[in-house]
């Protein structure tokens, strides 16, 4: 049996949540992706084109910094990697994460939650983030998740 890991980034809370059921149906260890500077309730607001997030998105190279890059992804052969939807896309952090490690070899399976938008063009700028992983669209996940809703999405994940 595959060895799994849930990586994931959270900035409201909702994605950790999901994350952790995840990690608990799936057997798996978790490692929360965090940035050197947490996100506070203005650096979130995309209404306003000059919170740090909206600065973030609209700049393709930029990449937070990471708080820590001590997530050992070598013991693992299954990623399971969180975020939630920013600009239909995934939060520039991600790549942050992708780019600290070598995932070559590794199954990267994506999940996500969104009030409303769907993956986009996630994987593919994901992808050129660690073109040697092998990535998996997983899914977008909204509002309250159960554990029976996440066990059937496990399902039927083909990894």
């Amino acid at each position: 049996m595959a060895k799994s890991l849930v990586a994931f980034f959270s900035a409201s809370g909702s994605t950790r949540k999901l994350a952790n059921i995840l990690a608990e149906v799936a057997g798996a260890d978790t490692y929360e992706i965090k940035p050197a500077t947490p996100y506070t309730g203005k650096d979130l607001n995309w209404n306003n084109q000059n919170s740090r997030s909206s600065l973030e998105m609209s700049n393709e190279t930029s990449r937070p910094v990471l708080a820590e890059k001590n997530a050992n992804v070598t013991d693992y052969d299954v990623i399971y990697l969180g975020f939630p939807i920013w600009w239909y896309v995934a939060p520039h952090i991600i790549n942050s994460f992708l780019e600290a490690y070598d995932f070559s070899g590794k199954t990267i399976v994506t999940f996500a939650t969104s009030g409303g938008s769907g993956f986009g063009d996630t994987l593919s700028k994901l992808k050129a983030s660690s073109p040697n992983a092998k990535f998996i669209e997983g899914r977008v996940f909204r509002g309250r998740t159960d554990k029976a809703a996440v066990a059937d999405w496990l399902k039927s994940v083909k990894i």
